[in-house]
């Protein structure tokens, strides 16, 4: 199995459509084997559910994440565990040990971007 967790400075980066790296994790029999950081290289919302994809990510462990990649991500198999916050390895490590405290209802936190607009109630922003 290989999990994905959008990754800044040791912790589960907050807005996943965002997101310039993923840490990866290779896990086998509830164990995690090795670790990569992976950047996307700019590749930002849609994009991202393709790139994670082509990376072979079986699950994805992030905090903020709008619908529209809830619905991306979906398509192409990557289950997902939303609204996590907190140090990446220990999200691993406690989604390993059926203990990872998620929001299955996760969604756009209707903030302002930077370029002024919020997050309309079809968000596709993460």
């Amino acid at each position: 199995m290989k999990i994905a967790v959008p990754y800044e400075n040791g912790l589960v980066f907050g807005h996943f459509g965002h997101t310039a790296q993923f840490k990866m994790y290779d896990v086998e029999d509830g164990k995690v084997l090795s670790t990569k950081i992976v950047p996307t290289q700019g590749a930002g919302h849609g994009a991202l559910s393709g790139f994670l994809a082509a990376e072979k990510v079986d699950v994805l462990i992030c905090g903020g994440i709008g619908m529209g990649a809830q619905i991306a991500l979906a398509q192409v198999g990557i289950k997902i565990y939303g609204g996590v916050q907190g140090g990446a390895d220990a999200a691993v490590l406690e989604f390993l040990a059926g203990s990872l405290v998620y929001d299955p209802d996760a969604k756009c936190d209707h903030h302002h971007h930077e370029d002024g607009h919020g997050c309309g109630d079809n968000c596709t922003c993460h």
